[in-house]
């Protein structure tokens, strides 16, 4: 047995027992199959997903373990207990069950990490390391295992009774790997490590142990990618302007083409929190059409991270970072196109001069625009006739008086829209004020409401 439920533990199911006796015991327990493959898999995405807190990321003394160096990660992440809460939760968003280890050594930090259950975990002094690491059993450090009947025939139960040992004899009796691992848990002797190097691009595949039919379960294992992408961006210093993420659906005769969804950030990102964040406003808009039986998440497009500030007071720019913030949420609930802006057209004419476009495109130069004018706040879409009475432009049945005017407008001849206007400022008896104009280059004069005044 590799690994057990909480279930299978209660029913009296020990690791290191075979299958027929496991199936003796507690026939109800579902016995499975290790996945070699798999689980290199999961290793490597949480070794992705460290990245986030420390670039020094090495694999493990077994295949189960991974060491991560934070001495110079201790003080940007609130210490070691709000470190150490982080990585936990961390690793529970990758669906993992973990068990934590601190040490000032590697070797130490993962001696504690599969120390017994009640047994101290974290330590940050060597001289806390040499006690809590005399009081673990001898089992527990690979290197004694072959000769564990040996050394228990002569009294050593703990790691405290090996290091009492004489070590000449010890090192006759034994392979040096054991000096050298007790050594480097107790601090005593160097360690190297092969630090894992992240990828120069990001895209990462997982496929789901069974079809999923709804947003919400694809979601939690988007929730793993996106964990993995904000390690992966931390340590190549590099922030994702768009995310795209493809569900595939089944192959074969029921082949169905994947469902692709694209994000555009309005401000490059790298936290996890607020990809996921978006990747749930998303998803949550999406009805599949067929089951999904993979999810991959790819960055195509990065920048790299902008610097921290590192003046004594930083200047203000939490408007802006908020600002864009609330454009990505909006954009990912209501759709890219319907998040517009205002984007002004160097033009005379008003309805071309008040464009829009996407909220999140890049912005174009601002035109040079003339001074400031007087326009109403509204303008309406498409200009409303208005009736003459008299010949005095009236507005749902009153007269209006010209205030100001005539603003001459004469542009658009060198395309289709040709405009020649008179513009006025208007006031009916309530007091409200519209904007309208009179077209010249009509036999008859015809007036328009173009817009209204606050």
């Amino acid at each position: 047995m590799a690994a057990l439920t909480p279930g299978a533990r209660r029913a009296g199911v020990r690791p290191g027992m075979r299958r027929a006796g496991a199936a003796a015991i507690a026939p109800q327990v579902e016995l499975l199959a290790r996945a070699p493959l798999a689980e290199a898999e999961a290793r490597q995405g949480a070794a992705l997903a460290l990245l986030q807190y420390t670039p020094d990321v090495a694999p493990g003394p077994d295949e189960a373990s991974i060491l991560l160096n934070v001495s110079a990660s201790l003080m940007c992440f609130g210490g070691p207990r709000a470190l150490h809460r982080r990585v936990a939760a961390t690793l529970a968003a990758l669906d993992l069950r973990a068990s934590l280890g601190m040490a000032p050594t590697a070797t130490g930090a993962w001696l504690l990490a599969r120390a017994p259950v009640r047994h101290p975990r974290r330590t940050l002094t060597l001289a806390s390391l040499a006690r809590r690491l005399d009081a673990l059993p001898l089992g527990l450090l690979p290197q004694a295992r072959a000769r564990q009947d040996w050394l228990q025939a002569i009294g050593c139960g703990t790691l405290a009774d090996l290091r009492a040992l004489p070590r000449a004899g010890l090192q006759r009796r034994s392979a040096p790997e054991l000096l050298q691992a007790l050594d480097a848990a107790y601090g005593d002797a160097a360690e190297a490590h092969r630090w894992i190097e992240a990828p120069p691009a990001f895209s990462r595949r997982v496929e789901l142990m069974d079809y999923v039919e709804h947003t919400h379960a694809a979601l939690a294992v988007a929730g793993r990618l996106a964990e993995q992408l904000s390690g992966w961006l931390s340590a190549r210093r590099l922030a994702v302007r768009r995310v795209t993420v493809r569900l595939e659906h089944e192959r074969g005769r029921r082949a169905c083409p994947p469902t692709s969804i694209e994000l555009a950030l309005a401000q490059p990102v790298w936290q996890a929190a607020q990809i996921l964040h978006l990747l749930q406003e998303r998803l949550g808009r999406v009805t599949l059409q067929a089951p999904v039986i993979a999810l991959a998440l790819d960055a195509p497009d990065t920048v790299a991270q902008p610097e921290a500030s590192a003046c004594l007071f930083p200047e203000p720019g939490g408007a802006a970072a908020d600002q864009a913030r609330l454009l990505d949420l909006l954009a990912a609930r209501l759709g890219r196109e319907r998040v517009r802006r205002a984007r002004p057209v160097a033009d005379h004419r008003p309805e071309i001069a008040n464009a829009w476009a996407e909220a999140q495109a890049p912005a174009a130069s601002p035109p040079s625009l003339p001074g400031p004018l007087d326009r109403p706040f509204w303008l309406l879409e498409t200009p409303q006739p208005l009736t003459l009475a008299g010949h005095r432009p009236q507005y749902r049945g009153q007269p209006l008086r010209l205030m100001r005017g005539p603003e001459r407008l004469e542009s658009g001849w060198w395309d289709a829209a040709l405009t020649v206007r008179d513009y006025f400022v208007a006031e009916d008896g309530a007091g409200a004020r519209y904007w309208i104009y009179r077209e010249r280059d009509a036999a008859r004069a015809r007036w328009f409401l173009h817009g209204l005044y606050a």
